[in-house]
């Protein structure tokens, strides 16, 4: 894979980077010679990541804070030069049937995967765009994360399923909006990956329930699902734009 992908002189700003899926997804950038802008809040978990490499930069905050999110990016290109990929993998669940889910519920998770994916959108495509550059160039490259939930829907999981629906928008607008100035934008979505995050819907209550919806029959670990996204981010996927890749084990053919 190093050979025919790879991230060699990029940078790539990861949010929700310090554990589960962003983490594997900075080390796979690293492994492909590329540097990563690490991005949570959790400051043990970017602690512990920062040890892999010296090409890791880590930012402690709320990526729904959009002085935040400004600011790191004013820092990264200050400190660290250009960036030229973003991946908005930032996400929490706060599951609730619907007729008991609050507001608050409902607040917490689009805040951080629909407005904290369109905050970073715009701190980091602002910065492509003052770089110069045009259609057929490959100035910036921006992947969403979505869900085998966004395409089908969840039980219990309408806040998720729904932000999560709304990154293919988000992504098709990107890629018809910036595409002149040769950034290209694209959707990635996964099924039941095994992380922190996951934990309670991957215990014995659900187990038998979920296997049984996947057909490739267990769910994935966070460094099999990252290696579309490295593939995407890289030069290799110059003509790849306003697409949509399931990396879900063929879960969204099944019903929530």
């Amino acid at each position: 894979m190093n050979d025919f992908v790879t991230l060699k002189g990029k940078t790539i700003v990861v949010t929700g980077a310090a554990q589960g899926i962003g983490r594997a997804l900075v080390e796979q950038i690293v492994a492909l010679d590329g540097s990563a802008v690490a991005v949570d809040l959790n400051a043990q978990g970017l602690a512990d990541l920062k040890k892999v490499s010296d090409r890791i930069h880590t930012y402690v905050g709320d990526v729904s804070d959009i002085a935040f999110a400004n600011n790191t990016i004013k820092d990264v290109t200050e400190k660290v030069g250009p960036i030229h990929g973003l991946v908005n993998n930032a996400g929490i669940i706060r599951p609730a049937m619907i007729a008991k889910m609050t507001e608050e519920q409902w607040d917490q998770v689009v805040d951080v995967h629909m407005k904290g994916a369109w905050i970073w959108t715009q701190a980091v495509g602002r910065s492509m765009i003052e770089r110069g550059g045009q259609a057929g160039e490959d100035t910036g490259v921006i992947i969403n994360i979505s869900s085998a939930a966004g395409r089908s829907g969840s039980i219990g999981q309408i806040n998720y399923s729904a932000a999560k629906a709304g990154m293919f928008g988000m992504t098709m607008s990107i890629a018809k909006e910036w595409a002149r100035y040769g950034i290209r934008a694209n959707t990635v979505s996964f099924g039941v990956v095994e992380t922190p995050m996951t934990e309670v819907v991957r215990g014995e209550k659900f187990r038998d329930g979920l296997i049984a919806k996947i057909p490739r029959g267990y769910w994935a670990q966070p460094e099999e699902v990252v290696r579309p996204v490295a593939f995407l981010l890289s030069p290799a996927a110059s003509y790849i734009n306003g697409q949509h890749i399931g990396v879900d084990g063929g879960m969204h053919m099944s019903a929530g």
